[in-house]
């Protein structure tokens, strides 16, 4: 074998093909930065009170419309106490006008979240009591622009817990009360939603007793930015066809060898078809379907290229330890480190499928309704940045012993001839760089991991500076992703370069055309790197 092409390739297409990779990198940020707007937007709204005196909850209501007078506005819910519970409806229309024009959603803002936040007043003789049962009876409807009847999408009777403080308990005052989730939709395929929302009082339970002095109820909607989404998917079109063509050279490179491929071989097979499948933009078929399991799908192909990533990393660094003169070239050997990160994302997987598979089937459903299941979740969102945390160190713990065995080794490269010493110090500053930019990879990867799972909300750092942060964070990541992963499939291919055997390897350095190529002195069928044979046992002339 001839060895691959990172210890193959002279200097000077190095320098070229290293300067290409950092100038796409350097403009999938910009592109975030300088023209992708914030990947999402919060909206707050304040309910209309409507009454329903037929308390008939099969009825819509809603303020705007043609047939907006069924909606009899409640200005203020004590001045109609002659009304009971069941007769009060709480009404969104989203998204709400503004300024007296009727906006619509689009396909291109992809999903939405609803948040209550409710407005309690105190009062001494209705005070809010601890952990009071809140039950919600939300109907969510859809019409699009050219239909006037709206349409049931979804409908269920949900129970939350109420947790409000307030700070001086006077007479008038306003509770403090932690926001409660209501809906996700993961896909805004309509124009137009309608919620109708009843706060039932049913006789000899604990439902909506002890919730104090109800004024109103604001409900904050977040949306995915259809600018960004176009960039996003700009992103991913571009990216899938240039990862397949590198995909492809580098798996016919690699079966050209006659040989059955080496583990890590396989390995970066395997990160290049997961970036791959991630890549592909199947997104775009949420323009003309409606698909509310998409952000499901995503999650999934999220965590296989996460776990394939992951584990390439452990065995990439594994292989070069070399501490000993056994066979690294099997999995088994590394089923301590693997079975870590499959167990890590099998939980994240069960995690997610509780909460975004459940969203498929009731998009009031939430895991957080509960103290249990908000501790639970928050207990799992903990873990998981402590363990990416603890990865990440692990893995610098590993590239620090890779450098201090390579170092070692060197000891060695004054007792050979030139040529061959030559031809590992040029591996050896290669295979550092690569693994320097390996380890910023890998920092930049559990940076977005940890924010993903902490917030799913919009960051806004500075109102005043145009250039959005999170924007291209996340364009940024998404770009190193695709060009790391294209960059090992390119200078770990295979190399079919080989010095003959007669020739002198300095014959050409003066004659000025072209800068010595680094070839393998000898074939080996069991590595396919000169640098993780030299570390295994040293050669000598």
């Amino acid at each position: 074998m001839a060895g691959t092409v990172l210890e193959n390739l002279s200097g000077r297409k190095l320098f070229v093909l290293t300067s290409i990779l950092v100038i796409c990198q350097i403009v999938c940020f910009l592109i975030g930065g300088l023209i992708a707007p914030a990947p999402s937007r919060a909206t707050t709204m304040l309910a209309t009170k409507c009454l329903d005196p037929e308390a008939n909850r099969n009825k819509w209501l809603y303020p705007r419309g043609p047939a907006s007078k069924t909606c009899r506005v409640i200005e203020h819910l004590e001045s109609d106490n002659p009304f009971t519970a069941d007769n009060i409806v709480f009404a969104f229309q989203i998204p709400f006008a503004k300024e007296n024009v009727i906006l619509d959603y689009t396909r291109w803002q992809q999903n939405l979240i609803g948040i209550l936040q409710l407005e309690i007043r105190y009062s001494k003789e209705s005070p809010v009591v601890p952990d009071a049962q809140l039950m919600i009876d939300a109907r969510l409807a859809y019409r699009n622009d050219n239909e006037t009847e709206w349409k049931l999408y979804a409908e269920s009777m949900e129970v939350r817990t109420l947790d409000c403080e307030i700070d001086e308990p006077k007479e008038g005052y306003n509770y403090n009360c932690g926001l409660i989730p209501l809906f996700e939709l993961g896909s805004l395929h309509h124009d137009f939603y309608l919620i109708n929302i009843r706060l039932p009082a049913p006789a000899h339970q604990i439902y909506n007793k002890g919730i104090g002095i109800l004024e109103d109820i604001h409900l904050v909607t977040i949306h995915q930015n259809g600018g960004f989404t176009k960039v996003w998917f700009s992103l991913k079109t571009i990216f899938t066809p240039l990862v397949l063509f590198v995909l492809v050279w580098y798996w016919q490179r690699v079966k050209a060898q006659g040989r059955p491929p080496a583990l890590l071989e396989k390995l970066i097979l395997f990160l290049g078809v997961a970036i791959e499948f991630l890549n592909l933009p199947i997104e775009w078929l949420t323009l003309f379907i409606d698909m509310p399991y998409m952000l499901l799908i995503g999650d999934i192909r999220q965590g296989i290229f996460y776990a394939a990533l992951l584990s390439f990393w452990l065995v990439f660094t594994g292989e070069h330890l070399m501490e000993s003169s056994g066979d690294k070239n099997t999995l088994h050997t590394y089923w301590k480190h693997l079975s870590a990160v499959a167990v890590g994302c099998v939980a994240l997987f069960l995690f997610d499928l509780c909460e975004r598979g459940a969203h498929v089937a009731n998009p009031f459903y939430s895991l957080w309704a509960t103290p249990v299941g908000t501790r639970l979740a928050l207990g799992l969102i903990i873990a998981a940045g402590i363990s990416a945390s603890l990865y990440f160190i692990f893995l610098s713990w590993m590239v620090w012993r890779v450098f201090r065995n390579i170092s070692a080794k060197r000891t060695a490269l004054p007792a050979m001839s030139a040529v061959r010493r030559m031809h590992y110090q040029g591996i050896i500053y290669r295979f550092k760089f690569l693994m320097l930019t390996t380890l910023a990879c890998a920092a930049m990867t559990v940076i977005g991991f940890i924010l993903g799972q902490v917030t799913e909300d919009k960051w806004k750092w500075d109102g005043e500076v145009d250039i959005e942060y999170t924007s291209a964070f996340y364009t940024g990541v998404y770009g190193m992703w695709n060009i790391y992963a294209m960059a090992l499939l390119s200078l770990y291919a295979p190399s079919h370069k080989r010095w003959p055997p007669e020739r002198d390897p300095y014959a050409n350095t003066n004659s000025g055309t072209e800068e010595i190529e680094f070839t393998r002195l000898e074939p080996d069928t069991s590595e396919i790197s000169a640098l993780a044979s030299f570390a295994k046992k040293v050669a000598a002339d």
